[in-house]
């Protein structure tokens, strides 16, 4: 009798063990690292980057120089859902969302403000995490997604899902991720700068044969989820000077004409002071940044040297400044200075419309730099 009991209560605790009857060889997975969106016709364009098994395992290292397959699948749909969902019919494995890291939207997209569309469906399943990075291109998303990383590493080591590592070396346009988009464009202050990714084809060669490389060549600005403008990287020298997360970046001194050093710059800090007169808001800006002398090209005091590389940054500053005007862009984010510090006074002056465009050329006011060097690279002596 014992026996049978015991028995019984075997068999029952081997009942309540979970089992593993729908589990997946992990190489028989479809790993999704990146999506792309494009609205044409009324429809939702869905791209996806799939990686195998190989090509992410952490043995890539073994095999650098070996190329790296790009799976590109397309899928078309009414809803954002629907163009997902689409790749299932063909895709002969299941499909695994989970290692997403990147999301591009089109700039047909963007103009037909999709964008919250999108990233509220893709957010709202569970497997997608919240910090995915997010890019514009006006290039054909299958191409930017085509594309190889230095010495053929796998697609995930290049700026499309590891921008980290190029910004930390040259800190210009930030990368943002989802969750950081959708915040700044629900602010009332300020715009959100989408950084737009291009393909470079003249940097590179792989012996003598030109390779293709992404290159990060501008920005999208937004403005309350809406398409404001496109501005280059040159159009926005200025705005990085304003980053508080800006590590490590450098200019010729001076930008213009034959330059007499170039100099490094790191860490700056920023204060954005905002003026209230006669019912108007104009902005002081004052910036304190380190640096540091990387070529000298002519003889120069340092006291100098940092008077003239202060004049390049104000100058870089006010045409950033100017080229937001000109898509009714807050580039500089100067409107967010207000709306934190005095919210009911930037209420009123925007009059219930969150949208609206208050700045004009005269609410750059002043705007002070101070930049001090803290070395002259191994030429300790020399500056």
């Amino acid at each position: 009798m014992i026996s049978l009991r015991r028995l019984f209560g075997i068999v029952i605790s081997l009942a309540l063990l979970s089992g593993c009857w729908d589990s997946k060889e992990i190489q028989n997975i479809a790993y999704v690292t990146a999506l792309g969106f494009d609205y044409v016709d009324g429809k939702y364009k869905a791209y996806a980057q799939v990686l195998n098994f190989s090509n992410i395992a952490k043995n890539d290292a073994l095999e650098i120089g070996k190329v790296v397959p790009a799976w590109i699948g397309q899928g078309e749909g009414k809803t954002v859902t629907e163009s997902m969902s689409s790749l299932y019919a063909t895709s002969q494995e299941r499909v695994l969302w989970g290692h997403v890291r990147t999301i591009i939207y089109s700039e047909n997209l963007l103009k037909q403000t999709k964008i919250q569309n999108i990233y509220s469906a893709v957010n709202r399943y569970r497997e997608i995490r919240y910090n995915i990075l997010m890019y514009g291109t006006k290039e054909p998303i299958t191409k930017i997604f085509a594309q190889k990383s230095l010495l053929n590493y796998s697609p995930i080591e290049s700026i499309l899902s590891t921008p980290e590592q190029v910004y930390s070396q040259l800190s210009f346009i930030k990368p943002v991720y989802g969750y950081e988009v959708i915040a700044d464009s629900n602010e009332g202050g300020g715009s959100c700068m989408l950084p737009s990714l291009a393909i470079d084809n003249e940097t590179w060669l792989e012996d003598e044969k030109k390779k293709s490389m992404l290159k990060i060549n501008g920005a999208y600005m937004l403005n309350n989820h809406k398409l404001a403008g496109w501005l280059s990287v040159e159009d926005l020298k200025g705005s990085r000077w304003l980053d508080r997360d800006l590590e490590r970046t450098l200019t010729n001194v001076p930008d213009t004409g034959d330059p007499v050093a170039t100099v490094v710059l790191i860490n700056p800090h920023n204060a954005i002071t905002p003026i209230i007169e006669d019912g108007k808001v104009h902005y002081d800006v004052k910036i304190t940044v380190r640096a540091y002398l990387d070529e000298l090209i002519e003889s120069i005091s340092e006291p100098n040297l940092e008077k003239e590389t202060a004049k390049v940054l104000v100058s870089q500053i006010r045409n950033t400044f100017t080229k937001g005007l000109t898509i009714k862009s807050d580039v500089l984010n100067l409107e967010d200075s207000l709306y934190r510090s005095n919210p009911h006074r930037w209420h009123e002056l925007h009059q219930g419309k969150k949208d609206a465009f208050l700045l004009t050329k005269d609410s750059l006011h002043d705007v002070e730099v101070k930049v001090h060097f803290i070395h002259s690279g191994k030429y300790k002596s020399k500056i």
